[in-house]
Protein backbone atom coordinates (compact mmCIF):
# COMPACT_ATOMS: atom_id res chain seq x y z
CA UNK A 1 0.00 0.00 0.00
CA UNK A 2 1.23 3.44 -0.66
CA UNK A 3 2.03 6.25 1.88
CA UNK A 4 -0.95 8.60 1.75
CA UNK A 5 1.08 11.91 2.38
CA UNK A 6 -0.81 14.30 0.72
CA UNK A 7 -3.91 16.19 1.93
CA UNK A 8 -6.44 16.00 -0.67
CA UNK A 9 -9.69 17.25 -0.75
CA UNK A 10 -11.32 13.91 -1.20
CA UNK A 11 -9.49 12.97 2.10
CA UNK A 12 -10.54 15.94 4.06
CA UNK A 13 -14.53 15.41 3.12
CA UNK A 14 -13.76 11.88 4.05
CA UNK A 15 -12.63 12.72 7.48
CA UNK A 16 -15.51 15.30 7.89
CA UNK A 17 -17.50 12.93 7.26
CA UNK A 18 -16.42 10.37 9.86
CA UNK A 19 -16.11 13.84 12.43
CA UNK A 20 -20.40 14.36 11.58
CA UNK A 21 -21.43 10.61 11.98
CA UNK A 22 -19.40 10.88 15.15
CA UNK A 23 -21.02 14.16 16.76
CA UNK A 24 -24.51 12.58 15.56
CA UNK A 25 -24.04 9.47 16.85
CA UNK A 26 -22.74 10.18 20.81
CA UNK A 27 -25.32 11.42 23.84
CA UNK A 28 -24.04 13.07 26.73
CA UNK A 29 -23.99 10.76 29.48
CA UNK A 30 -23.21 12.95 32.30
CA UNK A 31 -25.83 14.10 34.43
CA UNK A 32 -27.53 17.47 33.88
CA UNK A 33 -26.49 18.91 36.56
CA UNK A 34 -23.00 17.25 37.30
CA UNK A 35 -19.13 18.80 36.62
CA UNK A 36 -19.23 15.66 34.31
CA UNK A 37 -21.67 17.07 32.57
CA UNK A 38 -19.96 20.66 32.31
CA UNK A 39 -16.85 18.68 31.23
CA UNK A 40 -18.75 17.08 28.26
CA UNK A 41 -20.30 20.10 26.94
CA UNK A 42 -17.34 21.47 26.93
CA UNK A 43 -15.79 18.86 25.14
CA UNK A 44 -18.43 18.58 22.51
CA UNK A 45 -17.78 22.67 21.82
CA UNK A 46 -14.73 21.96 21.64
CA UNK A 47 -15.27 19.33 18.65
CA UNK A 48 -17.58 21.24 16.69
CA UNK A 49 -15.72 24.68 17.06
CA UNK A 50 -12.89 22.60 15.31
CA UNK A 51 -15.21 21.23 12.88
CA UNK A 52 -16.40 24.11 11.72
CA UNK A 53 -13.25 25.07 11.64
CA UNK A 54 -12.08 22.56 9.57
CA UNK A 55 -14.96 22.96 7.18
CA UNK A 56 -14.05 26.57 6.80
CA UNK A 57 -10.29 26.05 5.87
CA UNK A 58 -11.56 23.46 3.59
CA UNK A 59 -13.37 26.03 2.13
CA UNK A 60 -10.62 29.01 1.35
CA UNK A 61 -8.46 26.05 0.16
CA UNK A 62 -6.23 25.48 3.32
CA UNK A 63 -6.35 21.64 2.97
CA UNK A 64 -3.39 20.93 5.58
CA UNK A 65 -5.23 23.21 8.19
CA UNK A 66 -8.22 21.84 7.67
CA UNK A 67 -6.59 18.45 8.16
CA UNK A 68 -5.30 19.02 11.70
CA UNK A 69 -8.58 20.37 12.74
CA UNK A 70 -10.93 18.24 11.68
CA UNK A 71 -8.52 15.72 13.69
CA UNK A 72 -8.35 17.85 16.55
CA UNK A 73 -12.01 17.65 16.40
CA UNK A 74 -12.26 13.97 16.71
CA UNK A 75 -9.70 13.57 19.26
CA UNK A 76 -11.85 15.75 21.56
CA UNK A 77 -14.73 13.10 20.65
CA UNK A 78 -12.60 10.50 21.60
CA UNK A 79 -11.55 11.31 24.53
CA UNK A 80 -14.65 12.33 25.60
CA UNK A 81 -15.82 8.59 24.72
CA UNK A 82 -12.81 7.11 26.21
CA UNK A 83 -13.29 8.56 29.44
CA UNK A 84 -17.07 8.34 29.97
CA UNK A 85 -18.08 11.46 29.17
CA UNK A 86 -20.07 10.52 26.07
CA UNK A 87 -22.10 7.08 25.39
CA UNK A 88 -21.44 5.91 21.75
CA UNK A 89 -22.69 2.62 22.34
CA UNK A 90 -20.09 1.00 22.64
CA UNK A 91 -18.83 1.85 18.96
CA UNK A 92 -14.93 1.04 18.23
CA UNK A 93 -15.45 2.45 14.71
CA UNK A 94 -16.09 5.74 15.30
CA UNK A 95 -14.29 6.16 18.42
CA UNK A 96 -11.46 4.94 20.03
CA UNK A 97 -12.32 3.62 23.61
CA UNK A 98 -10.48 1.79 26.07
CA UNK A 99 -11.70 -1.48 25.68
Amino acid sequence: MPVQDVVTEERIERYLDITARAMAKLKIAAPERSFGRKMADDFLNMAASYYEDAKHFRDVGDLVTAFAAVNYAHGWLDCGARIGLFDVGGDDVLFTLFE
